[in-house]
């Protein structure tokens, strides 16, 4: 068992539709196999250098792990996709990434950053996606929402945490419309095997 785990968890991970944290892989295996959480640990990383001379790669992310597709092959399996990948304003890019890079943050305090309002459209398209989600209140007058991003967020732009984002002194001068595709194209553009 312990020599085809490996070979398990690929199959596993191949056929899942989200990634896989190694607590939910370890139960996906009865009690008197005796598979625990080094065990799948230690499957993964084997399984992550079998993978090394593969189109694909073992990624982790906020969420667990997934098997996907290694850039170097993007520009022919995004042949499979017709549809074009889906293009965001201005406005919900610079909201998502104020979001990200200052969270918890509200509203009124994007705004004041933007130097203008926010289209309650983009705030709901935002949550809707579950790539934000409200924290708590800020204790304000009015008690403000406070929003900070999700695991789906991390999982969509390919990250494992908060941290992977660069600094932002690293950015600063970049233009603002491509600030989100220089952070975040790269691993949104990743695509599950």
């Amino acid at each position: 068992m312990i020599n085809k785990l490996p070979v398990i968890l690929e199959a596993i991970l191949l056929t899942a539709d989200k990634p896989l944290s190694v607590e939910r892989l370890e139960k996906y295996f009865p009690p008197e196999e005796g598979v625990n959480r080094a065990m799948v640990r230690d499957a993964l990383e084997t399984l992550s250098q079998q993978c090394e001379n593969r189109s694909f790669e073992l990624n982790e992310t906020g969420s667990g792990y997934r098997l996907q597709t290694r850039q170097d092959f993007q520009q022919w399996v995004v042949k499979h996709h017709e549809e074009k990948p889906p293009k965001y304003s201005r406005a919900f890019l610079e909201t998502l990434s104020l979001i990200a890079w200052r969270q918890p943050i509200t509203r009124a305090e994007i705004e004041e950053i933007r130097g203008v309002g926010i289209n309650s459209n983009v705030i709901r398209t935002l949550l809707e996606r579950e790539w934000i989600r409200v924290l708590g209140h800020k204790e304000v007058p009015g008690r403000p929402e406070m929003l900070g991003t999700t695991r789906q967020f991390l999982d969509y732009f390919n990250l494992k945490s908060l941290d992977e984002l660069p600094s932002l002194t690293a950015i600063r001068d970049l233009d603002v419309e491509s600030l989100p595709l220089a952070l975040l194209a790269e691993s949104a553009n990743s695509e599950a095997v």
